[in-house]
């Protein structure tokens, strides 16, 4: 099959959302699907107000539209809710053209977190975009619970799971993490304020907190759990 995805969120950026398409365009190009990305390297962008790191693309959906058109697509996927995947979910609509979508981020309270933004604003706005999708993918029951109370039921789940190439199964642990005192405690993932790691690092289990990651919220931490390590190279630990 010709397959698009079409995300906002894609190289250089390095998050969840970029991971799981990647791997994905690996596996279904492994089993001789022929994968498009349409992504915000493709438009001239701006940084994202408060979160630099994403870059908000001018994509119109005519010039998304005639990417899809000109690839043949046999299937649509609008990875996230962004102005790439705007235009594309309004070509798509123009012409009667079924598509997918999937919620890999809980927008509202990422964004109520952000800006103080009341998350309800933001809801109309995820209601809007996602209710004319065939299916709505996503990771966890509990999300698809969540899209449920939203009155979006065309849930489908999409699971995760593990790289067994990066992550062997010979059981060796990291040596600078083996040498902390037990029980190690640990977080992996984005460095922000909407993954409220302030509750891991603040929490009385007794071990070692070990963060691995970066992001914009990690220099604001680093200041409020001084015995945390400040370097991006190695895992923080309190």
């Amino acid at each position: 099959m010709r397959i698009a995805i079409v995300t906002d969120a894609w190289s250089p950026q390095v998050n969840g959302v970029v991971r799981t398409l990647q791997s994905v365009q690996r596996e279904l190009e492994s089993v001789g699907h022929e994968v498009l990305v349409v992504s915000p390297e493709r438009f001239a962008s701006m940084p994202c107000p408060t979160y630099p790191e994403i870059r908000l693309a001018f994509a119109r959906s005519g010039a998304v539209g005639r990417m899809l058109a000109a690839f043949g697509a046999d299937a649509i996927h609008l990875a996230t809710e962004g102005p790439v995947c705007l235009a594309a979910r309004n070509w798509c609509l123009a012409r009667a053209l079924p598509f997918t979508s999937a919620y890999h981020t809980q927008f509202p309270d990422y964004i109520a977190a952000r800006t103080g933004a009341n998350p309800d604003w933001i809801w109309r706005y995820i209601r809007w975009f996602h209710r004319p999708a065939q299916s709505i993918l996503v990771s966890t029951p509990s999300v698809a619970a969540t899209l449920a109370t939203q009155g979006l039921h065309q849930v489908r789940e999409w699971g995760r799971g593990v790289d067994f190439a990066q992550f062997g199964l010979d059981g060796a642990r990291d040596p600078e993490i083996a040498a902390l005192p037990g029980p190690i405690l640990l977080y992996v993932g984005r460095v922000a304020v909407e993954k409220n790691i302030e509750a891991f690092l603040s929490s009385a289990h007794p071990g070692t907190k070990v963060v691995v990651g970066d992001g914009p919220a990690r220099a604001t931490l680093a200041r409020r759990f001084p015995q945390a390590s400040s370097s991006a190279s190695v895992p923080a630990s309190t």
